[in-house]
């Protein structure tokens, strides 16, 4: 079985990022409450 590369929007990491920065979501939290994995949210803020 072979993973299935997913691709976001910038509106879609931006409102990530919001949830984070603006709404008080810990990294985990977002990504759980988006159905991410917690390293993907944590890549797009470098």
């Amino acid at each position: 079985m072979t993973k299935q590369h997913r691709t976001f929007t910038p509106e879609f990491k931006r409102e990530a990022a919001c949830l984070v920065l603006d709404q008080g979501y810990s990294d985990a939290e977002a990504a759980r409450s988006l159905g991410l994995v917690e390293s993907a949210l944590r890549r797009w803020g470098n």
